[in-house]
C-alpha cells in the first residue's frame, strides 16, 4: 500500500493586525465603515469595575506570564493584555492590560517589583484612595466635635 502525499504550496493572506484576523469571519463592510475607536473597542471591550494600564519594557524581558503573576499578586485578575506595535525612545515594547480593579496603583507597583515600567494608568472612578482617605479623615474630624 502506498500513499501518495501532496503538497499544497498556496500563500497565507498576511494579516498584520488583530482587527483583520477578528474580522475575517465578520461582517467586512462593518468593518470597512467602523471607526478606529470602534476598532479599538473590539480589543479593549468597556468592563465595569476595571483600569487599563499601559506599561513598557524591553524585548528580552517581556513574559506574559510574569505580567499575570504580578497583576495575580494584588489579587486583580487579568482581563486584556494587548502587545502594541509602538516602541519606545529606547526601544522599549509597548503593552496594554486591562485588570479587574478600580485603581490600579498596587498593580503598578506590582509590575514596577517585576521590573516594568508603568507610564500610564486609566480608571473610571475619579475619585482615588488618597483622595478618599482624606475625606474620611475629614469626617472624622467633623464627628468627633
Amino acid at each position: 500500500m502506498t500513499t501518495k502525499i501532496v503538497r499544497n504550496n498556496k500563500k497565507a493572506k498576511d494579516l498584520s493586525i488583530k482587527d483583520e484576523i477578528l474580522t475575517q469571519f465578520d461582517n467586512p463592510e462593518a468593518y470597512l465603515t467602523a471607526s478606529e475607536g470602534e476598532k479599538l473597542a473590539r480589543l479593549f471591550p468597556p468592563v465595569s469595575d476595571s483600569c487599563r494600564l499601559v506599561m513598557t519594557c524591553r524585548k528580552d524581558d517581556y513574559a506574559a506570564s510574569i505580567v499575570a503573576r504580578a497583576v495575580e499578586d494584588c489579587d486583580a485578575h487579568l482581563l486584556n493584555l494587548n502587545i502594541t506595535s509602538e516602541l519606545t525612545e529606547e526601544g522599549h515594547m509597548v503593552v496594554e492590560l486591562r485588570v479587574g480593579m478600580n485603581n490600579g496603583k498596587s498593580v503598578a507597583r506590582s509590575l514596577a517589583r517585576y521590573g516594568y515600567e508603568v507610564v500610564k494608568i486609566e480608571h473610571d472612578s475619579m475619585v482615588d484612595d488618597d483622595t478618599m482617605r482624606r475625606r474620611i479623615d475629614e469626617l472624622m474630624h467633623y464627628i468627633e466635635l
